[in-house]
């Protein structure tokens, strides 16, 4: 895995959306149309503020994903994802080629993730934005993680600390507030990206952060998944790279 530390969020953000801007671009010289992966959070902010500015995306000719929703959340609750994409992203961007949003309000869960598993193998996917959970979770695959899965998509439930950490950022009153199921794009899925680029910010991510780099690849700590993938660099600042061996260097770095 490769890992580049930047002095703060900001930089952090700019750098992870140029390198994924970068990718985009290459992937729609060389083909009519790409798919591209998009997560929400607080870990997300700088890195698509700084990706709405990227100049040159042909944006009419890309797929956006997101990664996971929480079932039963309708779009107009603050903390769903389809209304984070929609204000933090779409909005601010010339209209895609498609927007595959999850529905995690729909009548029959089954048929959504169906309906969903049909769109995303359709596509190529040339870009993942992603972050990594407290519990070192990528998506809503919570310790400990399918990495077996094909299907693209599943419904999973969602650990304590996943739902603590929802409630501590802001997005729910309460722990009690936070759903307990989700819909997630899976181990697999996300893995099948060409590029992946972890976007993972602050000291409450360090230990996750270490887990994912340093440690064994781990069902219980999801993240290690991709250790294994080709082409994948997390883009940190100096608090959630505190407990990494090599934290005295910045900027691109390749880990061991």
């Amino acid at each position: 895995m490769k890992v580049e530390i930047l002095q703060d969020k900001q930089a952090l953000g700019r750098a992870a959306a140029r390198a994924g801007a970068d990718a985009l671009r290459q992937a729609l010289a060389e083909k009519p149309e790409a798919g591209v992966i998009v997560a929400t959070g607080a870990s997300q902010f700088e890195m698509l503020d700084a990706l709405v500015q990227e100049r040159g995306i042909a944006w009419p000719r890309v797929s956006i994903f997101h990664l996971d929703e929480y079932v039963g959340l309708p779009p107009s609750h603050p903390a769903s994802f389809r209304n984070y994409l929609q204000t933090r992203l779409l909005a601010r961007l010339p209209t895609p080629k498609a927007f595959v949003a999850i529905d995690g309000t729909a009548d029959s869960i089954p048929d959504e993730i169906s309906r969903l598993n049909g769109f995303i193998t359709m596509h190529e996917i040339a870009v993942c934005f992603a972050g990594i959970g407290e519990n070192c979770h990528l998506a809503f695959n919570d310790p400990p993680a399918d990495f077996e899965t094909r299907s693209p998509f599943i419904l999973v439930n969602l650990d304590e600390a996943c739902r603590r950490q929802q409630a501590t950022e802001g997005w729910f009153p309460a722990l009690d507030a936070v759903p307990r199921c989700a819909i997630t794009m899976s181990m697999q899925q996300i893995a099948q990206s060409r590029k992946i680029i972890l976007s993972v910010p602050d000291a409450r991510k360090a230990a996750a952060v270490r887990a994912t780099i340093e440690g064994p690849i781990t069902q219980d700590s999801p993240a290690s998944f991709l250790q294994t993938h080709a082409d994948c660099t997390l883009y940190l600042d100096p608090h959630s790279a505190s407990l990494l061996q090599h934290t005295e260097r910045r900027g691109p770095w390749q880990g061991e």
